[in-house]
């Protein structure tokens, strides 16, 4: 048994690593690949998560990074539209499919073997070109005319009710802007990854990867976090872990083993936490066993937090880095508003704090605004 972690000793670390304690001064990739892959369903969180965690972010170097490919927009985690940087993105979209998640067919008709060979066309049909979801259907409903009998008719059925869209929604593809622009709407174009699945790193080599990269973003972590952050199963994730001879071995207040590596910062529980705002779908709210977050969310505010009803995880605010609130913004006639919707009652010193960490995250967020307004209801 390893020495035991508080809570409090685990939320410390998880907010040296993702620079909620101390902002991160380091180019974005550096930046990136520290927190781990970035949550981008909402894309408009993007900017929110790297400015709390970054000094002097400015929003076009963002974009600026897609451009040149330093990052990449893709499904990735647990099949959802994740950040990557182009150096570990070969490990992540080979982990996502041996983890199965790059599975595309949908119904339980049997398709020829020969399907496989679809995909391999759509990459060279996207391969350095940018492609619009019109574009890929045209070109996929010729590919299976040319082929009778390779895809299910009642999977092509299904597939083009959707124009396509399981098919395309693979590690094989990246996501880019239609018009080649980078900026505050989800690109809905595709291109081929810059490494797909299989031309990279071998399964072995990438799961290992992946597995230390969750570990320096949101350590200590046991093997049931790792999986669920994958989308894996955790008998093979705990097997890694246990491979791997570096690792050093703690146990939370439950018992339970966590994992960590040997040079990661570890701050004691006295260390201060500062007001931070998180985005929607923050990658720190996610990182864990979906019943194991008690680490940066009280078990009394999951409900407020996620909302199961259309799948969302809205926008909250720490203090004394713990979620302590919601947040939310609007722009009307030239009027700015940030407003902080706190759960519980909280100290004026806080509540200062909170405010003057609004006072710049409004600026971001509406730049062009004659005015900026902080408002807690």
């Amino acid at each position: 048994m390893g020495e035991r972690l508080s809570l409090v000793e685990q939320n410390r670390a998880l907010l040296a690593r993702q620079g909620l304690l101390e902002r991160w001064r380091a180019p974005l990739p550096e930046v990136v690949e520290a927190i781990g892959a970035l949550q981008a369903q909402q894309w408009g969180a993007l900017p929110v998560a790297l400015w709390s965690r970054m000094h002097d972010f400015e929003t076009e170097s963002l974009y600026s990074a897609f451009e040149r490919q330093e990052l990449v927009a893709g499904q990735f985690l647990r099949g959802t539209l994740h950040a990557v940087t182009a150096r570990e993105q070969p490990a992540y979209s080979m982990v996502v499919q041996d983890g199965g998640l790059n599975a595309w067919q949908r119904t339980k008709a049997e398709s020829s073997p020969r399907a496989e060979e679809l995909r391999e066309a759509l990459r060279k049909f996207t391969d350095g070109v940018t492609r619009t979801v019109e574009e890929t259907c045209v070109f996929i409903e010729d590919w299976v005319r040319a082929n009778p009998g390779a895809i299910a008719d009642e999977e092509a059925q299904f597939q083009r009710e959707r124009k396509w869209r399981p098919f395309r929604a693979t590690s094989d593809f990246m996501r880019w802007p239609a018009k080649g622009e980078w900026g505050s709407r989800t690109p809905e174009a595709f291109r081929a990854a810059p490494c797909p699945p299989g031309r990279g790193p071998g399964s072995a080599e990438a799961l290992e990867t992946v597995v230390r990269c969750h570990i320096r973003a949101f350590g200590p972590v046991t093997a049931e976090d790792t999986a669920y952050w994958m989308g894996w199963k955790v008998p093979p994730v705990r097997k890694v872990l246990e491979a791997q001879g570096d690792l050093l071995r703690f146990t939370d207040e439950a018992g339970r083993t966590l994992y960590d590596l040997p040079d990661a910062p570890r701050p004691d529980a006295e260390t201060g936490a500062p007001a931070r705002f998180l985005a929607p779908f923050d990658s720190v709210l996610l990182a864990y066993e979906a019943k194991r977050r008690q680490r940066v969310l009280p078990d009394e505010h999951r409900a407020a937090v996620y909302m199961k009803a259309n799948l969302r995880v809205l926008p909250t605010f720490l203090v004394d880095g713990l979620v302590a609130g919601l947040w939310g913004s609007e722009a009307k006639r030239g009027e700015a508003v940030l407003t902080l919707r706190p759960f519980g009652k909280i100290t004026k010193a806080a509540r200062r704090e909170l405010e003057e960490e609004g006072e710049r995250l409004v600026r971001v967020l509406h730049p062009r605004a004659k005015s900026r307004h902080i408002a807690v209801s």
